[in-house]
């Protein structure tokens, strides 16, 4: 234990004295505040005296001169800043030889990728929870409505879905990062695989689900329906999807599940105000999204660390 808290400490020290860790931070910190500004200003659109949640809307609104909500800025940048952490962990190491050196000390090799993914999994849980603070606090000074209890449970729980997708993020770069020998390779292969799951994925599965039912401007409801769900079954491989839906159910307490959005505007166009779940109601129905990225993670971090535990390393 005390071989991990020694890799820990060392490792938080320098992400927090590294040049990276300061434009990650400016990058995320500038795209939470554009985000917030923007639903501010578009906020009272919609607003009455029966609305509900009105905190919550200011993560969730977007505007005509940025169509892009604050968790969509969110599921862009968190895979971004789960890589930087983790793409060079244990590659760097080696290549440096200070990997066979610190290996040399009376350290066991558990704690080296133990406590560089803690270190990175603690600054990441930073990053996303000052982020929401701050964009909390400036939206409750421009609006001047403060949260309710409901709403921040909520916010806590959106905290804790961010950082569990931005681990798995760090889990795969790590992964990347024990399984090739340079640098380059692991950052390039793990953006490569960010780029396709959150472009492509999405592309193929509506390709797929426009073939095997297809539907124009002219069909009905039910197969408007079978289309949906059969993309959002496919899209669903990607951790992308998951998160976003799962932030979906989390920010709006009215929908009721994640592939509610027809039922939600036949509602809305209705002029009928939907009834918003408890927030544990909302867990329940996103549990299989969350325990999938849990699980992903948890078997990305497997990988590496199996992988890592049998590996050669020679003193250089």
């Amino acid at each position: 234990m005390s071989g991990i808290a020694a890799v820990f400490w060392k490792e938080l020290a320098d992400h927090f004295s590294s040049k990276r860790f300061i434009i990650l931070s400016l990058l995320i910190y500038l795209a939470g505040i554009a985000t917030i500004y923007v639903a501010a200003q578009n906020i009272r659109t919609g607003i009455t005296e029966n609305t509900q949640f009105i905190f919550l809307r200011l993560f969730i609104v977007s505007g005509a001169n940025l169509p892009f909500s604050f968790p969509f800025f969110l599921s862009l940048f968190i895979p971004i800043v789960g890589i930087a952490l983790g793409f060079d962990a244990i590659n760097s190491e080696r290549t440096s030889g200070n990997l066979s050196r610190i290996l040399s000390q009376p350290l066991y090799r558990d704690s080296v990728v133990n406590g560089k993914f803690l270190a990175g999994l603690v600054i990441l849980a930073i990053l996303v929870a000052s982020i929401v603070i701050l964009v909390g606090g400036m939206g409750l000074r421009m609006i001047g409505v403060p949260p309710t209890a409901a709403e921040i449970l909520r916010l806590f729980a959106f905290i804790f879905v961010s950082i569990i997708y931005g681990a798995f993020w760090m889990a795969l770069a790590v992964l990347f990062s024990v399984s090739f020998g340079r640098t380059a390779t692991s950052a390039l292969a793990s953006i490569a695989l960010w780029i396709f799951v959150f472009l492509f994925v999405s592309l193929i599965a509506r390709a797929i689900a426009g073939a095997v039912v297809p539907i124009d401007q002219n069909s009905s409801l039910d197969l408007i329906a079978r289309n949906d769900e059969i993309y959002r079954t496919i899209s669903r491989i990607s951790p992308s999807t998951l998160y976003g839906e799962t932030v979906q159910v989390i920010l709006l307490p009215e929908m009721g599940n994640p592939s509610a959005t027809l039922m939600l505007l036949n509602i809305y166009a209705g002029g009928m105000t939907p009834t918003p779940l408890p927030l544990g109601q909302s867990l329940l129905l996103v549990w299989p999204q969350l325990t999938s990225l849990i699980a992903l993670t948890a078997l990305c971090f497997a990988g590496s660390y199996i992988r890592f535990m049998h590996e050669e390393i020679r003193a250089t």
